[in-house]
């Protein structure tokens, strides 16, 4: 149940009251913004190693190497908003074709490259903005670097990141000096690209190929003392793979926190229909970089071989290659069209959800979509509806809201009258629109069935927390596997039925947590808050004895009282991950458990309830049907308001409950 102030509670109890829905739409995917690039600068400079970063200044760097010399050059822009000087650079002078890179910590900026010799790593610092530089440094030496990043803290202390054709490298500058550099501790048989942010530990990016020559992008964690041990590797974590002989490769990622982690890197193929072309992913702000929460890589629509550069102040990300800058904004307004809805219905089911809205567009103002001022409104835009109130203290609405994508939308007229008609879903949707691209395989004992729906979910781009999940959830680590072109609905359903666990979506999470037998009524129902039409039934199991066959294990269970009525229906379960007989009894726990919670036992209707969540347990009582206080697991909800029109003098307000076991 969603927690309303104690003004709003009173007011959905007064049969007066009068309804409010809010309802925004803004530029996002499950509250990440979606960066839409305007090009500023596209020049003829040559496809080649480069890096960018922004000092606090506001001032854009850009850092270049041209193969031809190979020379390197850079860039200061003082006011890249104007769009002048992407085309000026300064020749820094002979280097090696090789990684470059630039950090910058409030003023300070630390560039890097290597030297013409190919092994020399010179670093330059910078406590103006990059305006001006002191002398080069070697800070590590190596023959052969291909990849270079490097991020500055605060007080000055650096870590630099190199690799040559097989190892990644780290050095850090502590008190003026570079200490000893240190092998990481991993093995691949190639390394295409490095990169780094600083975000309490070393957040890093590699790509390259594993041991069996297997494509690869990985993040790991270097630590400084935060989450992990200072100058201690984290295991690598997958983001993108392909495998041998696939003509696939990964190179040259990009890693910053903008308004969330972003990184970019590129996809290539080799193949007949080859291509090189940049990938951007990115994971939800409340999400940590270890929990591998990244959304399935989208392509963008630019070609490089070398990567696309990012970076963001407070009002733009940018996006740079040698040959062209890009902005986005990241202060998109929220678009409030609160004062023209006319009528709203919207449902939540198990594992769906969705959303329809008519607009009032009597004086055309939404024909222009997608354009104009509800530019806004396009196809994937977020939606996000708040019941609520006329109280007391004003217009009070339930928070978090309620979070869809746009589907589509419909303009339409009849008898003198124009509205917009806005279809939406709930992220199920985004969850069921997602689908493998290869096959994804964790091994028994590997990760937990909770770690990999976070897995499963991210991919979508949706976040998944933890409230009070199972032990089982957490424990049970199985043999799974995600086929190519398997939906992420039906790997989650999948999952789901080895717990006891349900997944209900709020805002723009999906909270997992456990439902029990014995879990209390949050909120009554007939009593302050009435019940305007309600139908009870009695309907039995779909399958009242449940078989579960593991490896060399089994178990069952009745529901004894079902059988004596029914006789039994019987639901077999195979699994051969369950190995031992605690864990199939378990599972028939949790199979008959299942089949009790998707009995159907009614529904009830009410004025609103602003704060009503799917999987409450609420309390009915209604005297004419013999009920008092008897407690139901809400399965399904339904909310439908019209505002008045020349057919209804006063607006329509009220909720369908689908009642089912607690």
């Amino acid at each position: 149940m969603r927690t309303l102030s104690s003004t709003l509670l009173a007011a959905q109890k007064d049969p007066s009251a009068v309804p409010f829905v809010k309802v925004t739409l803004s530029d996002e995917i499950a509250d990440v913004l979606r960066l839409r690039w305007e090009r500023l600068y596209d020049g003829s400079e040559t496809d080649a190693y480069h890096a960018v970063t922004m000092p606090l200044d506001g001032s854009l760097l850009r850092l270049r190497v041209d193969p031809a010399g190979p020379t390197l050059y850079y860039q200061r822009t003082t006011s890249p908003d104007d769009q002048s000087g992407f085309s000026s650079w300064t020749n820094i002078g002979a280097a090696a074709d090789a990684g470059v890179a630039l950090t910058a910590n409030g003023h300070n900026v630390l560039r890097a490259y290597v030297a013409s010799n190919g092994s020399d790593i010179k670093v330059e610092d910078s406590s103006d903005g990059g305006a001006t530089f002191g002398s080069a440094v070697t800070a590590a030496s190596l023959a052969n670097v291909v990849w270079l990043a490097v991020a500055l803290k605060s007080n000055g202390d650096a870590l630099l990141f190199y690799a040559n054709a097989t190892t990644v490298y780290g050095a850090r500058r502590a008190a003026g000096s570079w200490g000893t550099p240190a092998a990481w501790p991993h093995s691949a048989n190639s390394i295409d690209g490095v990169a780094v942010a600083l975000v309490g530990d070393f957040h890093v990016a590699i790509a390259g190929a594993d041991t069996n020559d297997n494509p690869r992008l990985w993040t790991v964690i270097y630590g400084d003392g935060v989450s992990r041990a200072a100058d201690t590797w984290s295991g690598l974590i997958e983001v993108a793979e392909a495998d041998d002989g696939s003509d696939v490769s990964f190179s040259a990622p990009f890693l910053s926190y903008v308004d969330t982690a972003r990184l970019f890197f590129i996809e290539a193929y080799a193949g007949t229909v080859s291509y090189s072309r940049p990938h951007q992913t990115w994971f939800p702000n409340g999400q940590t970089f270890e929990a591998n929460g990244w959304r399935e890589p989208v392509p963008v629509d630019l070609a490089s071989s070398y990567g696309t550069a990012i970076v963001g102040d407070a009002s733009y990300a940018w996006l740079s290659t040698p040959d062209g800058v890009w902005r986005a904004p990241l202060d998109e307004a929220d678009l409030d069209v609160s004062d023209d809805v006319m009528e709203l219905s919207l449902e939540t089911r198990r594992t769906s959800g969705g959303v329809k809205i008519t607009l009032r567009n009597d004086d055309g103002r939404y024909n222009d979509l997608p354009g104009g001022l509800f530019s806004v409104i396009r196809r994937g835009a977020q939606l996000e509806v708040k019941p609520g109130l006329l109280t007391a203290e004003g217009e009070e609405v339930s928070s978090p809201g309620l979070k869809y994508w746009l589907d589509r939308w419909e303009h339409t007229s009849s008898g003198g009258e124009a509205t917009l008609i806005l279809h939406a879903s709930d992220a199920w949707s985004l969850i069921e629109r997602w689908r493998a691209r290869r096959q994804h395989t964790w091994e028994a004992g590997d990760k937990s069935v909770a770690q990999i729906l976070s897995f499963v979910v991210g991919r979508a781009g949706v976040e998944l927390l933890n409230i009070g999940i199972s032990t089982t959830a957490t424990n049970h680590k199985p043999d799974f596997t995600i086929h190519p072109g398997e939906s992420g609905l039906r790997a989650v359903q999948r999952l789901l039925e080895m717990l006891p666990d349900t997944i209900r979506m709020s805002d723009s999470v999906a909270f997992l947590s456990e439902t029990e037998s014995d879990d209390q009524s949050g909120y009554d129902y007939g009593t302050e808050h009435r019940i305007s039409h309600a139908r009870y039934a009695s309907e039995g199991l779909a399958a009242n004895r449940v078989q579960i066959f593991g490896d060399d294990a089994f178990a069952q269970e009745f529901d004894w009282a079902e059988i004596v009525d029914q006789f039994d229906h019987v639901r077999q379960v195979f699994d051969l991950n369950l190995t031992t007989q605690a864990k199939v009894e378990k599972r028939a726990d949790i199979a008959l458990r299942h089949e009790t919670l998707a009995v159907a036992l009614g529904e009830v209707v009410t004025p609103v309830n602003c704060g009503q969540e799917l999987y409450d347990v609420v309390s009915i009582t209604d005297g004419l049907a013999g009920l008092s206080d008897v407690d139901y697991r809400v399965i399904g909800v339904e909310l439908r308001y019209l505002r008045r029109s020349r057919a209804r003098r006063s607006p329509l307000y009220e909720q369908r409950l689908l009642l089912g076991n607690v």
